[in-house]
């Protein structure tokens, strides 16, 4: 009969669209950690960001400017061959920018809190993020050619149908615990044997001292040597000359360190009995920076958002108030880096600030002080 043939094709269309109604980051949830299943979210939010009607889509470079991360961050945050790790306010942004669904936003955020305490257990650990492989869903995405949504670089002839190339899951951390094992065995068995004699707690305490006097210990972070130079500090030494506008001396927050950056750097250093180079380095430094929370406003607070804003994990609204979108930036950097996320910037946070800035960028309009300054203190 002639309407058997549309009842065959009604009771063909679900399985053939039964693929597109599973997402891929909705298959196997279990076998996915929470950075992969964070990327493909993000990811088909911005290829399904041109479905609506007379929508289109923006380009990766658009949408990397808009968020305020550039566009290689910002492709490998919707790469599901990384783990995600966009911070929260990158996802927020994200989600708003590319219209996703309202219901997929609390999903995301379970998501980005899961993949952020995934990457604190592996920095505790030692060890880096396991690369994800693509599982042959036809899309997976790479950097090479960000702007290209649902294809994979050399990936193209992968599809349902394809052998899978998966090595076991098991594989690659069973061979990490393995050779963990075997190191921890054998710096037992050295240690025993060349060890001088037991540590005592005198030992203890006199690393603990080094530690708060700012000294580094062997391989720790160094602090930043900043000194007069013609070139630009960019971030760093606008921090420097907002910490030093904090402390009421008259100089421009402008990264350049000139002879009035100079001047003030050797008169704090003087009034901190410090010896007065004119070079802020690792003793100057914890002397300088001061510990703020919510609600602390001023010179210092702008110096906490310059850098933090810096960090490449999104941007942080440079007001000079310490607000609790300020916190959340701030703990969620703290996370980053293994440092207890407390909100409140200790002398431990200021170091890691400085030392993890992004490539330095020319300095915005309202960045640059143009208000009358205050006087240097007598």
């Amino acid at each position: 009969m002639a309407h058997e043939p549309k009842g065959r094709e009604r009771e063909q269309r679900p399985e053939e669209r039964q693929p597109e109604k599973q997402r891929p980051e909705e298959r196997r949830p279990e076998e996915q950690r929470p950075g992969v299943r964070l990327a493909w979210l993000l990811r088909r939010w911005w290829e399904e960001a041109g479905n609506a009607s007379g929508g289109t889509r923006p380009t990766q470079q658009a949408l990397a400017s808009k968020v305020g991360v550039d566009q290689t961050t910002l492709s490998r945050y919707l790469n599901p061959k990384h783990a995600s790790t966009a911070p929260p306010r990158v996802v927020e942004t994200l989600h708003t920018h590319l219209r996703a669904p309202a219901a997929e936003l609390e999903r995301a955020r379970e998501l980005c809190r899961a993949a952020l305490e995934e990457n604190s257990r592996q920095r505790a650990v030692g060890l880096e993020p396991e690369p994800t492989v693509d599982t042959g869903t036809g899309t997976g995405t790479g950097t090479a050619d960000a702007d290209a949504p649902g294809v994979a670089p050399g990936d193209g002839t992968d599809g349902p149908g394809a052998p899978s190339r998966r090595r076991p899951r098991w594989a690659v951390p069973a061979l990490v615990v393995a050779a963990l094992v075997l190191a921890f065995v054998a710096g037992t068995v050295v240690r025993d044997q060349y060890a001088p004699g037991p540590r005592t707690p005198a030992d203890g305490a006199a690393a603990g001292a080094a530690a708060v006097s700012g000294a580094p210990a062997e391989g720790a972070l160094q602090w930043p040597l900043l000194l007069k130079q013609k070139e630009d500090l960019f971030t760093r030494g606008r921090a420097l000359q907002h910490l030093l506008k904090e402390r009421e001396y008259e100089v421009k927050a402008d990264g350049f360190f000139t002879d009035e950056t100079q001047e003030a750097v050797m008169d704090f250093q003087r009034r901190k009995h410090l010896s007065p180079d004119g070079k802020v380095g690792k003793r100057t430094w914890p002397q300088l920076v001061k510990e703020l929370g919510p609600g602390a406003e001023g010179h210092a607070v702008l110096a906490l958002q310059e850098l933090l804003n810096n960090t490449g994990q999104g941007g942080t609204e440079v007001s000079g108030r310490f607000t609790a979108a300020t916190a959340d930036d701030l703990r969620f950097f703290q996370r980053s880096h293994g440092l207890a996320p407390s909100g409140r910037s200790d002398v431990e946070t200021w170091l890691f600030l400085l030392v993890f800035q992004s490539p330095p960028d020319d300095a915005p309009e309202y960045q640059r002080d143009t208000s009358p300054l205050p006087s240097a203190p007598a």
